[in-house]
């Protein structure tokens, strides 16, 4: 199975003023990034799926399809802590093949074992052919994956392809890297942290900041892919403050607010976020004319 290299972009879902979304808006973002990146990742936390209706997330799904032209492979997120009604989500959709893997996030608010993480993963391969990449992001989910329990579904199922790492912790992806199947992608999910697992052997990333700044990001992690360390970091550095920003008000609201100040999209979320403040966007646009 082909790996997931390089660079994921983890969608957000643009909004109008009024709360509809905003479909030119997310048209436009995925052209924005389409020659830099290497795949989509539609419908994850960034993209405020917990606030969009059924019937909204296939609309999404439809505008990214017809703007991405089946240019790159595009990951489909779709999780949740309901294992039952997951695997009859997944049952009941006829087209999964147009994706190239579902992006599953550990079971989150019920605390599970990780024995029930185990069950729960496994109850999703047992109901698709579909490659499955596990999402383990315990600010969010309130539980980790732990390395053994990572590396027991690895070597268990051949469709459990990979895993978006964003517990923060270095350390768990390498200890997940030393012992993997050759087969199994190791990606980050934090922008802070994707150098330092590329470089210990890991994919790639799938990032926020990305479809803010694609052609710098994905030169990045070509750069350390390439082991062409001080280059890969003279980039990260430029563009720290940047990155910092984007999570100082939470995730989506300071991407969001990023993407209206180079033009993509509108800044609106839906609630329980806020819209971003205008000191950050004030710091977000002087931040932007530094690295330009």
């Amino acid at each position: 199975m082909k790996k997931l290299n390089g660079t994921g972009v983890a969608l957000v879902t643009p909004f109008k003023k009024n709360g509809k979304i905003d479909f030119n808006g997310l048209e436009k973002l995925v052209k924005y990034v389409l020659d830099h990146v290497d795949y989509l990742v539609a419908l994850g936390t960034t993209a405020e799926t917990t606030t969009l209706k059924q019937e909204e997330k296939w609309d999404v799904i439809k505008c990214i399809q017809s703007a991405n032209y089946k240019k790159l492979p595009l990951i489909l997120g779709l999780g949740g802590n309901n294992t039952e009604d997951l695997v009859n989500k997944i049952n009941s959709i006829k087209n999964l093949s147009d994706f190239y893997a579902i992006l599953s996030v550990s079971p989150y608010y019920n605390n599970p074992s990780q024995e029930g993480i185990y069950q729960h993963f496994k109850s999703i391969v047992n109901c698709t052919e579909t490659n499955i990449i596990l999402y383990n992001v315990p600010k969010r989910t309130g539980s980790n994956i732990i390395p053994d329990t990572v590396l027991r579904l690895a070597f268990d199922f051949e469709n459990i392809i990979g895993i978006k790492e964003a517990s923060g912790n270095v350390l768990q992806s390498c200890r997940i890297l030393e012992r993997k199947p050759k087969n199994f992608s190791v990606i980050s999910g934090d922008d802070f942290i994707t150098l330092p697992i590329i470089l210990s052997g890991g994919e790639g990333v799938i990032s926020v900041i990305a479809q803010g700044l694609p052609d710098k990001i994905s030169h990045m992690i070509s750069l350390a892919k390439r082991n062409d360390v001080k280059k890969a970091f003279s980039i990260f550095y430029n563009i720290i403050k940047i990155i910092d920003l984007i999570y100082e008000e939470g995730n989506p609201t300071g991407i969001k607010t990023f993407l209206s100040v180079i033009g993509i999209c509108n800044p609106y979320v839906r609630l329980p976020l806020l819209v971003g403040t205008p000191s950050l966007r004030k710091r977000m646009l002087h931040s932007l004319n530094e690295i330009n």
